[in-house]
């Protein structure tokens, strides 16, 4: 199955990214706007981080990415499935068809606030999920560019240790703690 990595477009025909900057030659060339995102400079502004110069490549050898990528991908293709799901099982139509619910009885109240509530649930994890998606598919722009394993704030090194336990970490331990001391002040 193809995905937006094994060409110069994504999934729906929209210019692939390195980066997190938009490919202008592709996006010109297929007769589409560019699409607007909040990638690189522009994101990291947003979270309260100064755009600083390029990153610098990364210190980890080709097998060491590919191990990284092989983890990421392992992942997205984990998280697409769990997303299909849960879309599939929280927009059902009917509270018959989600429940197997064959009898002719009249739903309660109740009983639909308990659906609704429910759908609410799962279409929340279905956004955190798809957020996920984006991060992988954002590290793994950052392998293609090599630069995948540089904290995107302080340009240092991620630990291996952190990138084997959240391969589509952005930021270094250090930088993530001292955000969220800041956060809580």
């Amino acid at each position: 199955m193809p995905n937006r990595h094994d060409g110069p477009t994504g999934k729906n025909g929209s210019p692939k990214r390195a980066n997190g900057r938009l490919d202008r030659a592709s996006a010109s060339s297929n007769g589409r706007k560019p699409a607007v995102s909040m990638g690189g400079a522009a994101r990291d502004a947003h979270e309260g981080v100064a755009p600083a110069e390029p990153l610098p490549q990364t210190s980890l050898s080709d097998a060491e990415l590919e191990y990284f990528r092989s983890l990421l991908v392992a992942k997205r293709q984990e998280l697409i499935g769990a997303v299909s799901n849960m879309e599939n099982e929280a927009l059902r139509k009917t509270r018959t068809d989600a429940a197997g619910d064959l009898s002719m009885m009249p739903i309660h109240m109740a009983d639909i606030g308990t659906d609704n509530y429910e759908q609410e649930f799962t279409l929340g994890l279905i956004a955190n999920e798809r957020e996920m998606l984006k991060e992988i598919d954002e590290a793994l722009d950052r392998i293609a560019a090599r630069t995948f394993g540089i904290c995107l704030a302080t340009h240092k090194p991620i630990t291996k240790a952190r990138l084997k336990v959240k391969p589509w970490a952005r930021y270094c331990l250090e930088y993530k703690k001292s955000q969220e001391q800041n956060h809580r002040r």
